[in-house]
């Protein structure tokens, strides 16, 4: 299998943590790929006709995209139980679904200023996209602390994904403030050695 990957993208990060978490590493193949809404450079547009990494190449089958069907698939394929039976799953499901939400609209920000041509960027569009951030850290927070500090599954790999996204990208906001809790338990899931092992490099 092949993965069209970018270290510096949470999405692609949550495919590879999932990888070492399976120690299944070495069952994919990483093809570098990069570009923008702009701009589509090396983008897998063939084979993801949205130019969104990351992206699965697989031998016996239609290339598979974005990251929570990439991850459910390899889920399956490799038994690493990161999708709890049901009634856990559908909180996993939700918590997966924020932690993406967080990683999406922060990488919409990045966008926005740093690839947007200067005249057409809107710092009003860039708050709002802060917005859904915060909101969406405050339902962790106040909801989830529970379940994140619970067995490992795809809920949390998502969020420490996002989260370490906003460090890399948003180090000027302070996310950890407001939200202690979270903070505590990010500092301890980052230090775990599939999150260090797939940090973005330098």
């Amino acid at each position: 299998m092949k993965l069209y990957h970018a270290p510096f993208s949470p999405f692609v990060r949550k495919v590879m943590v999932l990888l070492h978490e399976a120690g299944a590493t070495g069952r994919v193949t990483l093809v570098p790929a990069s570009g923008n809404p702009l701009d589509p450079g090396t983008m897998p547009v063939d084979r993801n006709p949205l130019g969104k990494i990351p992206a699965l190449e697989r031998p016996d089958g239609p290339t598979l995209y974005d990251s929570r069907v990439i991850c459910r698939f390899l889920d399956d394929q490799l038994k690493a139980g990161l999708y709890p039976a049901a009634p856990r799953l559908w909180d996993t499901l939700v918590i997966e679904a924020t932690g993406d939400g967080i990683a999406d609209a922060a990488v919409l920000m990045r966008y926005e200023m740093h690839v947007r041509p200067e005249p057409s960027r809107s710092a009003d569009w860039a708050k709002a996209q802060w917005g859904k951030i915060a909101r969406a850290l405050a339902a962790l927070e106040a909801r989830w602390m529970s379940h994140l500090s619970g067995p490992i599954d795809m809920g949390q790999i998502a969020v420490g994904c996002a989260l370490g996204y906003l460090d890399l990208r948003h180090a000027e906001r302070d996310w950890r403030g407001p939200h202690p809790a979270l903070a505590g338990w990010f500092a301890g899931f980052s230090s775990r050695p599939s999150m260090q092992a797939t940090l973005p490099p330098g």
